[in-house]
C-alpha cells in the first residue's frame, strides 16, 4: 500500500550540509560505481537547485509515507482488534481485493505510469510551444471525460456483479453473503482511486509531492474513523464503508492544489473529445492510445493477480488463513513502501530527461536509485525477519487476536519477506520502462513469468506447506520477475550497468544476511518484545551499515559522509 500542500521552491544554491541533504541522497549525483562494481572509478557530487528541491519532496514525501503506513498499521491493528483473524475478516479481505487491484492500477502503477511521462512531455512541449492549444489543457480534455466515463461504468458492474467476483475469488469462503455485501461498499473505490491516480500523476509531473503523499494518510484516516463509529451496528461491513470514505478523502486532499495546477482557460473551441485527442497528439502532449495502455495495464492486473492467486488458494485451508497472509504481507511491505518514496520523486525527473533527450543523466538517476532502494528494502527485511514475533506481538496481539494468530502470521512473514527485494526492484525498474511514454510489452512478459512461476509453485506448494508454501510462491515469482526487469532495463530501454547494479544488490544480500543472523541472536536472547526489538533497531542497522562497508557497497561511503556531515547541525 504505497503513498505531498505547500510546493518546494528552487533554492539559487544548495547547501552542502544539511538536514535535506541526506534524507533523499537518490536526487544528488553521486560516485558511480566502476564496471566492476568495485566503486574505483567515481565522479565527483554536483549539487544542484533540482537536487536541493527534489530533497526536499523526498523527505516531506518520506515523513507522510510514513504517517500512512503507521495509520496503516493502526488501521490493522484494530480490524484484528474487533474481528481478530477469522471467518469475517476473511470476508472483508476477500473484498478487500477491490480497492488493492484499483490501487495497484489506478493509483501506484498503471494511472502513474501512464500519464506522468504525458503530462511531462507535455510540459516540455508547452515551454516551447507558440500561439497553439496549451498542451496540458489538451491532454486533460482528451483523457479525464474518458476515464471518468470508464470508471463509472467498472463502478456500476462491480456494484452488479459482486456475487460472482465473490464466487470467483474465494470459492471456498464460509460467509461469501458478508464478502458480497463488504464488496458493493468497496466498489465505490473504483471511481475515487482513478481520480486519485490522475491527481497525483498530473501533481507529480509538475512537481508537486505533497499532497499525493498524503493519500493514504487521509484514507486510513477515514478507515479508523467509520470503524470506530459503526462496527457495534454494522460489524466488519464498518470496515469495507470506511475503504469507500477513505478513497473520496483521496481525491478532495488533492483538489485544491490540482486546480491550482491548470493552465489558465483560452478561448474554447467546440470539438469533440476525439478531436480533442488529436490535437493532444498534435502539439506533442502524448495521447493515451490502446497501444501504450495495453502494455501497461496487462502488467499492472499481473502483479496485482499474485494477491488474487495468494487468497484463492488459501480460501480452502482453514479458517484464518487468508488473514494471516494479509497481516504479514501488511507488515512486511513497508520498507518497500519505504523504499519506493525514492524513485516515485525521482520518476518525474526521468520521464523529463528522456522527453528532453538527456538519456545519461536518466542513467545516472535510475542506476543510483536502485542502489538506495536496495538499500532501504534489505535493512527493512533484516530487521522484520529477525524480529517477526516479537514485531507481530507488539502490533496485533490484543483482543481476537491471540498468540496462534501471532505464531502462524509471524512464521508467513519472514518467509513472505524473502520477496521483498524482488518486490522493491520490479517497482522501481518498471517505471524506466515506460518513462519514455513509448509503447512496450516487455515488462508484462516479465511479470507474466513470475506470475506463472507464483502459480505453479503455490498450486504445488499449498498442499505440503499451507500458507508458507503460498508465501514462498510468491517470493519466487517476484524475485524472477526483478531479475528479467533488470536485464531487459539495460537492453531495451536505458543502458544501465545492469551487472554492476546487480553486483552492488548482491553485496547488500550479504550485508542483510549479516544483519538478520545478529538480529535473531539478539531478539531471542532478551525477554519482552518491547525490549528485544527496540535493542534490535539499533543492532540491525548498525551491523547492517559496518557489513556494507566491508563488502564495499559503493553507496555507503557517500552516506556515512552525509551522516557526518549532519552531525554538527544536529547537535
Amino acid at each position: 500500500m504505497t503513498d505531498t500542500t505547500a510546493p518546494p521552491e528552487p533554492p539559487a544554491q544548495p547547501p552542502r550540509s544539511g538536514v535535506l541533504e541526506g534524507v533523499a541522497p537518490a536526487v544528488v549525483p553521486a560516485p558511480s560505481p566502476a564496471p566492476d562494481g568495485g566503486g574505483a572509478a567515481r565522479e565527483q557530487p554536483q549539487p544542484s537547485g533540482l537536487g536541493r528541491v527534489l530533497a526536499r519532496a523526498a523527505a516531506l514525501t518520506a515523513a507522510l509515507t510514513a504517517l500512512g503506513s503507521l495509520l496503516g498499521l493502526l488501521r490493522d491493528q484494530t480490524i484484528a482488534h474487533l474481528f481478530g483473524a477469522g471467518p469475517a475478516t476473511d470476508a472483508f479481505l476477500v473484498a478487500w481485493t477491490v480497492p488493492e487491484l484499483s490501487s495497484t492500477v489506478l493509483i501506484e502503477d498503471a494511472m502513474a505510469l501512464l500519464l506522468i511521462p504525458a503530462f511531462s512531455l507535455a510540459l516540455a512541449r508547452r515551454r516551447g510551444a507558440g500561439q497553439g492549444p496549451d498542451p496540458v489543457r489538451t491532454l486533460l480534455a482528451a483523457t479525464l471525460p474518458r476515464l471518468l466515463l470508464a470508471l463509472g461504468a467498472a463502478m456500476v458492474l462491480l456494484e452488479l456483479g459482486a456475487p460472482v467476483l465473490v464466487g470467483i475469488l474465494a470459492p471456498g469462503l464460509k460467509d461469501p453473503a458478508l464478502a458480497v455485501d463488504c464488496t458493493r461498499l468497496t466498489a465505490a473505490t473504483v471511481l475515487t482511486f482513478g481520480l486519485t491516480g490522475y491527481f497525483s500523476a498530473a501533481l507529480r509531473a509538475h512537481r508537486r509531492f505533497v499532497p499525493p503523499a498524503a493519500i493514504y494518510v487521509v484514507y486510513n484516516v477515514g478507515i479508523i474513523a467509520t470503524l470506530l463509529l459503526l462496527h457495534a451496528r454494522w460489524g466488519v461491513r464498518a470496515a469495507a464503508a470506511g475503504v469507500a470514505v477513505g478513497g473520496l478523502l483521496m481525491v478532495l486532499v488533492q483538489l485544491p492544489s490540482f486546480l491550482r495546477r491548470l493552465p489558465p482557460r483560452g478561448p474554447r473551441p467546440r470539438r469533440s473529445v476525439r478531436a480533442a485527442a488529436r490535437a493532444a497528439g498534435d502539439a506533442g502532449a502524448a495521447p493515451l492510445g490502446i497501444a501504450l495502455l495495453a502494455p501497461v495495464i496487462i502488467f499492472s492486473l499481473c502483479r496485482q493477480a499474485q494477491v488474487l492467486i495468494e487468497r484463492f488458494l488459501a480460501a480452502s485451508l482453514p479458517a484464518g488463513a487468508i488473514s494471516h497472509l494479509n497481516y504479514a504481507q501488511k507488515v512486511a511491505q513497508l520498507p518497500m513502501v519505504l523504499s519506493l518514496m525514492i524513485v516515485t520523486v525521482t520518476f518525474p525527473v526521468v520521464a523529463q530527461a528522456l522527453a528532453d533527450g538527456e538519456p545519461d543523466k536518466a542513467r545516472r538517476r535510475v542506476e543510483r536509485d536502485l542502489t538506495l532502494a536496495g538499500i532501504v528494502v534489505l535493512l527493512g527485511t533484516a530487521f522484520v525477519i529477525a524480529c517477526a514475533p516479537q514485531i507481530v506481538q507488539l502490533l496485533f496481539q490484543r483482543g481476537a487476536f491471540d498468540a496462534a494468530d501471532t505464531a502462524a502470521t509471524a512464521s508467513v512473514m519472514r518467509v513472505y519477506a524473502l520477496g521483498l527485494l524482488g518486490q522493491s526492484m520490479v517497482g522501481a525498474l518498471v517505471r524506466p520502462f515506460f518513462s519514455a511514454a513509448r509503447p512496450t510489452w516487455y515488462p508484462a512478459a516479465a511479470m507474466g513469468a513470475g506470475l506463472l512461476i507464483t502459480i505453479t509453485a503455490g498450486a504445488v506448494t499449498v498442499g505440503y506447506w499451507g500458507i508458507y508454501g503460498i508465501a514462498g510462491a510468491n517470493a519466487a515469482g517476484i524475485t524472477a520477475t526483478a531479475v528479467l526487469l533488470l536485464r531487459g532495463l539495460g537492453a531495451q530501454v536505458i543502458a544501465i550497468r545492469a551487472r554492476t547494479v546487480a553486483a552492488g544488490l548482491g553485496r547488500l544480500v550479504v550485508a542483510a544476511a549479516a544483519a538478520t543472523t545478529a538480529g535473531w541472536a539478539t531478539a531471542r536472547l532478551l525477554p519482552g518484545p518491547l525490549l528485544s526489538t527496540t535493542v534490535c533497531c539499533l543492532v540491525v542497522p548498525a551491523i547492517f551499515t559496518a557489513a556494507a562497508a566491508a563488502v564495499r557497497v559503493p553507496e555507503v561511503p557517500h552516506l556515512l559522509a552525509t551522516v557526518k556531515r549532519k552531525l554538527p547541525h544536529v547537535r
